[in-house]
């Protein structure tokens, strides 16, 4: 049984993956995020937001938050752990295992997602190699409340993010010969 919408979320899993994740690459994309939600409704409107990238093993890659001090308090971050812990142990995004569960009538609980140690709420998504199929390397998340908000401002921030490295990718490898020739020369000229 499929409603569509979960069908769209695996697809997404399954097209936003990285050819590499370095904590350069957390620090851009946690960037990205928070740029793209200040120039949000949502934040014009006096909302906050709590960001995270966390690798698998623990390692705290990124972190912020937009908004004025009451806006953002401790349940953001208890709810972005929880968000984290629900990506590492399904390898899904919160809003898909959210869906899925609803869509097939079962409880978090069900499924050992036991709160409030897993959170099913705001928007975290994994991060996935394209040469991995094993496990997620990190998790981004979002948390302003909003499970479908959060879910499509991390989802269109990591597609612009992967747009730019590609293209990134596509400069370097038309510039290449030019690039090692200048390298050769400098090498030389120093010798």
């Amino acid at each position: 049984m499929d409603d569509g919408i979960t069908g769209l979320l695996l697809a997404e899993e399954n097209d936003l993956r990285f050819p590499r994740f370095t904590s350069e690459d957390a620090y851009t994309l946690g960037q990205h995020i928070r740029k793209r939600f200040k120039g949000s409704q949502r934040c014009s409107k006096g909302k906050g937001i709590a960001i995270a990238v966390k690798s698998v093993a623990g390692h705290i890659l990124y972190a912020c938050t937009v908004g004025e001090c009451g806006d953002v308090n401790l349940e953001y971050w208890t709810s972005i752990e929880g968000m984290i812990a629900t990506v590492i142990k399904t390898g899904h995004s919160t809003y898909y295992v959210e869906r899925n569960l609803t869509l097939h009538g079962k409880s978090p609980d069900q499924y050992g997602l036991v709160y409030p140690e897993y959170r099913l709420n705001g928007g975290a998504f994994p991060i996935w190699l394209t040469n991995s199929t094993v496990a997620p390397i990190a998790v981004v998340s979002a948390y302003a409340e909003s499970s479908q908000e959060d879910h499509q401002l991390v989802v269109k921030s990591i597609r612009d993010y992967l747009l730019k490295v590609h293209e990134e990718a596509m400069a370097d490898q038309v510039g290449s010969p030019g690039l090692s020739h200048r390298r050769a020369g400098s090498v030389a000229s120093l010798q």
